[in-house]
């Protein structure tokens, strides 16, 4: 079964929450897969990702428990058969705007005669040619989440989850604030509106459905919503975050000088007026 969906199913009253890899760091992303998060997006889309780096980047989450999610560039069967002969099992796709465009993303997944994905038996996914009956047990193994960016995609859900092979249903936040007019106001009434809507929806047809948020605080408020798997912030946000907080910590009453040495550390403004004084 597909890790992704075992993920899913076995979720409980726990929501699975992961985060995005953007920073085509080995070492980061096997780092992140270590903090805890359930599962991880291996951005092709933004990211500067090529082939060999994302075959890494499987690797490294590879030694983790996090379960790892690669979101192609398109939808494009040539693109999608060399992620999954990378070893990826779960894809998202996406700028989905239909049914049509869902199935089209589906057929890609898999082997004929249920697709049109090209055979190879040398790989990673096949354990280069060492699995039993691959091409078989393939299709089973795909999983397929589709990213809806617009309000003409969010109106079609019904008809895009109903599509044979889709596992679950993606909200983009980014697309959606933008699309509405309200780019980058990710939590504005207009976009919660229709973010909490289409958690509903899918809900009432039994379809898991995610999205991503900036911070813990926004991501709060799309699992009350109703959103089954979230995912917050990047690798890279992280980090920044982290880096611009303890940058500003320091540099709080940073007006006086520093003296620094070896024996006493660093003092400044009172301390060296102290030290200044005992040595006198």
């Amino acid at each position: 079964m597909n890790p992704f969906s075992l993920l899913l199913r076995a979720r409980g009253a726990k929501t699975p929450v992961g985060t995005w890899i953007v920073s085509a760091s080995p070492i980061v992303a096997e780092a992140v897969g270590h903090a805890g998060f359930d599962w991880g997006v291996l951005d092709m889309e933004h990211a500067p990702l090529d082939m060999m780096t994302l075959v890494h980047l499987l690797q490294a989450v590879g030694n983790t428990k996090m379960v790892p999610v690669v979101r192609v560039p398109s939808n494009d069967a040539v693109m999608v058969s060399r992620v999954l002969d990378a070893g990826a099992h779960t894809l998202l796709f996406p700028g989905i705007q239909d049914a049509a465009e869902a199935a089209r993303a589906v057929a890609a997944t898999r082997y004929p005669p249920e697709g049109v994905r090209g055979l190879s038996a040398m790989g990673r996914a096949s354990r280069f040619g060492t699995m039993p009956d691959y091409f078989r047990s393939a299709n089973k193994a795909a999983g397929v989440v589709v990213q809806m960016e617009t309000p003409h995609a969010i109106a079609q859900l019904e008809e895009i989850a109903a599509v044979p092979g889709v596992d679950a249903l993606f909200v983009g936040p980014a697309g959606v604030s933008g699309a509405l007019g309200h780019p980058g106001e990710f939590t504005h009434p207009a976009v919660m509106a229709m973010m909490g809507g289409a958690a509903q929806r899918a809900r009432a047809l039994g379809v898991p459905i995610g999205t991503v948020g900036v911070t813990p605080d926004v991501v709060t408020r799309y699992r009350a919503a109703g959103f089954d798997f979230v995912a917050v912030c990047s690798d890279l946000g992280l980090l920044m975050r982290g880096a611009l907080a303890a940058v500003q910590a320091l540099r709080q009453g940073d007006s006086g000088a520093h003296v620094h040495t070896l024996a006493e550390g660093t003092r400044t403004g009172e301390g060296m007026a102290e030290a200044a004084g005992a040595r006198r």
